[in-house]
């Protein structure tokens, strides 16, 4: 056995419930991290962080007055890594992009002991915001992302409301439907399935925000606990961005595990990963039924370390949004009555915006260590952008060896159909490619936005205004299926496009 293959041997998360009566109580982001190392390292043993060769962190947005934490995280923790470094920004995909480097450098001898670790703490942000009157201090990961979006100037697509992750990725679900031949109703059942049973998976994990098991009928029932939020999302159905919760995990080598003394049944063997992404631009997407970096991704990272789906004992599908893993699963075929992930989901195991993933690996170590083989971690990160998978295993993967190459996107982009040009000026007869309504917080609809394609194939975007009753009945009723139907683009009163059905 290669004895540089590198070794999960630790894991910690922590979640801070500060308290509600207190604006100024609760930790930081770079406090969550300091915490979740420290349970990372005694589950090690203890004596771990002084060794440290590599810190990796997840780039936070909660504070971002904090900066780049990572150095003085190390500081904090008492450790002197040659590499210390943050993600680029907070990805969903950032923990197993730094898990795969630091596997890499492992095998390749570079260092011997590397964490990886994050937080989030938007919860204690917006209470402070709140005890300081800060009405323009963002509440949510959403609302941060249009508040950077939006200082860049606006894009054609924030024009017409399509800015934030919750958004965007509506289009994907309405036009996946349409694609899987299933009626709203149809659709509405499978998201509300799979969320029930992450549900149950939070309910059953002491690291989950929400710990209480959720029916499927409550999930797809839209009420005053559950307000819809962009078609055909409801609040149960989304990210819970609102939490205060850090994880880390310590990865060395199987040679200086050993001889640290970890007992084999601690260890946890890193596979091999795959990564690929789609282009940053979701106009300049091919489709919104399928994602080519998804299905390379996944394909590769069972490939790669000779495993099929059968073999899988756990998955953790990455899981923003219900097309998400709606999409993972007809790739690598998980069956509907098993539960697609291992912590709980973003909306009930918690959504710590980037960062979701290192509680993943946690709650997929701690799973392993007590019964099973494999499992896979597929990680989703920006618009449906940057996809990231790996496999997590009790024993040796084959003959794996690091450091190994994991960007497959010429073979994604070797997938990827014809992208069809943007056209913003059309006016004309056209039919839905897919399609979104935004609400407000009473539940009343705001606007619905389309993406059409024009009678020669152009790409373009459409409003559909609050006022025009009938047209958001039709997008949202499920009574006809509005992907593919007819309409007209026409020049609207505030100069962008408008959507007449026929």
């Amino acid at each position: 056995m290669d004895e540089q293959i590198p070794v999960i041997i630790g894991v910690g998360q922590v979640n801070d419930r500060d308290e509600p009566d207190k604006a100024g109580a609760g930790l930081d982001s770079l406090a969550l991290m300091e915490a979740a190392l420290h349970a990372a390292d005694d589950d090690a043993g203890g004596g771990w962080l002084a060794a440290l060769d590599s810190l990796g962190v997840v780039d936070q947005i909660s504070f971002p007055e904090l900066g780049d934490v990572s150095s003085p995280l190390a500081e904090r923790i008492g450790a002197t890594p040659r590499i210390c470094y943050k993600s680029a920004y907070g990805s969903g995909d950032s923990p197993i992009l730094l898990l795969n480097e630091a596997a890499n450098r492992l095998g390749a001898g570079q260092i011997q002991v590397a964490a990886i670790a994050g937080g989030e703490a938007l919860r204690t942000a917006a209470r402070r915001a709140a005890a300081r009157a800060d009405a323009g201090a963002p509440s949510s990961s959403d609302n941060a992302v249009r508040a950077v979006s939006m200082r860049r100037g606006p894009s054609y697509r924030h024009r017409y409301g399509l800015i934030a992750p919750v958004d965007v990725y509506p289009l994907y679900e309405n036009a996946g439907r349409a694609a899987y031949g299933q009626t709203l109703a149809q659709a509405q059942d499978e998201s509300a399935q799979i969320w029930s049973h992450f549900s149950t998976v939070a309910a059953d994990n002491p690291g989950a925000w929400l710990r209480r098991r959720v029916s499927p009928e409550e999930i797809k029932t839209v009420s005053a606990a559950n307000r819809p939020i962009a078609f055909p999302y409801s609040k149960f159905m989304v990210a819970n961005s609102s939490v205060n919760q850090g994880a880390a995990f310590l990865v060395t080598t199987l040679k200086a595990a050993r001889e640290r003394g970890i007992p084999d049944d601690r260890m946890i063997f890193v596979g091999r990963g795959a990564a690929a992404h789609e282009p940053v631009d979701v106009l300049a997407r091919a489709s919104f039924i399928e994602s080519p970096s998804m299905a390379v991704s996944l394909r590769r990272a069972l490939e790669l370390n000779g495993l099929v789906t059968a073999d899988l004992d756990f998955a953790e599908l990455y899981s923003c949004f219900p097309c998400v893993p709606k999409m993972a699963r007809r790739v690598i075929g998980w069956p509907l009555h098993r539960a697609a992930t291992v912590f709980g989901g973003l909306t009930f195991g918690g959504g710590p915006v980037g960062n979701y993933m290192s509680h993943a690996v946690v709650s997929l170590v701690q799973a392993l260590r007590k019964r099973g083989r494999h499992g896979l971690l597929f990680a989703n990160g920006g618009l449906a952008t940057h996809s990231h998978s790996m496999v997590l295993s009790r024993e040796p993967l084959g003959p794996n060896r690091f450091p190994q190459n994991f960007d497959y996107q010429s073979e994604a982009d070797a997938i990827r159909g014809p992208v069809p040009p943007i056209e913003e000026s059309y006016l004309g007869p056209a039919t839905v490619e897919t399609y979104t309504v935004f609400y407000d917080r009473d539940g009343t609809p705001r606007q619905g936005v389309i993406v059409a394609r024009s009678t020669q194939g152009s790409r373009f975007l459409a409003k559909v205004p609050e006022t025009d009753r009938a047209a958001i009945h039709w997008l949202t009723d499920g009574a006809r299926e509005p992907v593919g139907a007819a309409g007209t683009a026409v020049k609207g009163p505030d100069g962008d496009t408008w959507w007449r059905t026929s």
